[in-house]
């Protein structure tokens, strides 16, 4: 009896998950987000490159004095 009960419930969840396995999901809106953060996201790594290179710059220059 609980094998049958185990099989029947299986085979429900199997049946309800079919359903969802190839449905379109849109992501046009998460694309759209990441490609809109892609100036801001460059705008900050070139920020910290240019205090990077003015930091090696100073060291270098102070080295040589």
């Amino acid at each position: 009896m609980k094998k049958k009960l185990v099989a029947l419930s299986a085979l429900a969840g199997s049946l309800l998950s079919v359903g969802s396995a190839h449905a379109a999901v849109d992501v046009t809106a998460v694309t759209t987000e990441i490609s809109g953060a892609a100036a801001p996201i460059a705008a900050i790594g070139g920020a910290v490159l240019v205090i990077l290179v003015t930091a090696a710059v100073y060291k270098w220059v102070r080295r040589a004095l």
